[in-house]
């Protein structure tokens, strides 16, 4: 019996180790095109302090799109073995009140409360569930092992789980300069809805280093990685 316990002691030393091995420090930096024109930038910051994590995400427009205002998405919440537990999360566009929202993360009771145009609204949270600033940075801590990645994720709005299928990996990939190993996911819910995929930098603790969006319109976002720093 004493045995046993030591060895589930150790296992649980082990499960925290690996989780405080992920950087502390990153620093990203993206440019946005919409259908191949120039539509702004994002600049992105995770850091890690013990174990408590923050994140910074901030998109600017470019040209006759800067009138539209920053959108600034902040999220901090706590760092454990399996990974990144929002405590809060914001989303602010431009000096607009009724455009920001707010998610409050309470796990002792389960539940997402969530800030809509000065209204509440709850749903009851599932295990793992991530927000818009946080999500990305969570395949650091549980890199897609299968042929499908399930992501619990709010909005601010609402609470939905997001079906990826692996479409790829390996998939070698060149922005600017640089060359990447990805990983190529592409959301399994396209038929009327927005059509995402990801490209994860496996050699970069699968930080996203490419985003693709189309809408129901067919126009094209595109998020192309262009500076990045890890520490």
């Amino acid at each position: 019996m004493l045995k046993l316990i030591k060895l589930i002691f150790l296992s649980c030393l082990l499960l925290v180790n690996v989780a405080f091995a992920q950087p502390k420090n990153i620093q990203l930096e993206y440019e946005v095109t919409r259908n191949g024109k120039s539509f702004g930038t994002v600049k992105e910051s995770y850091i890690q302090e013990g174990g408590k994590y923050r994140i910074l995400s901030t998109t600017k427009g470019t040209g006759l799109y800067a009138l539209l205002g920053e959108r600034v998405l902040t999220s901090h919440g706590e760092v454990t073995a399996k990974g990144l537990v929002p405590a809060e999360f914001k989303l602010k566009r431009g000096n607009s009140a009724r455009k920001s929202l707010s998610a409050s993360f309470d796990w002792v009771s389960n539940m997402l409360n969530m800030l809509v145009k000065g209204e509440t609204r709850t749903a009851k949270l599932v295990f793992g569930t991530q927000d818009l600033a946080s999500y990305a940075y969570q395949f650091m801590f549980t890199p897609p092992k299968g042929s499908q990645v399930k992501v619990a994720l709010t909005t601010g709005k609402k609470l939905k789980q997001y079906t990826y299928n692996v479409e790829a990996r390996d998939v070698v990939l060149k922005l600017g300069d640089t060359t990447y190993k990805t990983l190529h996911l592409v959301n399994a819910e396209v038929k009327g809805k927005k059509k995402k995929e990801l490209w994860l930098s496996e050699a970069n603790h699968y930080i996203p280093v490419k985003y693709l969006i189309v809408d129901k319109h067919g126009d094209k976002i595109e998020q192309n990685l262009t500076k990045i720093s890890i520490k």
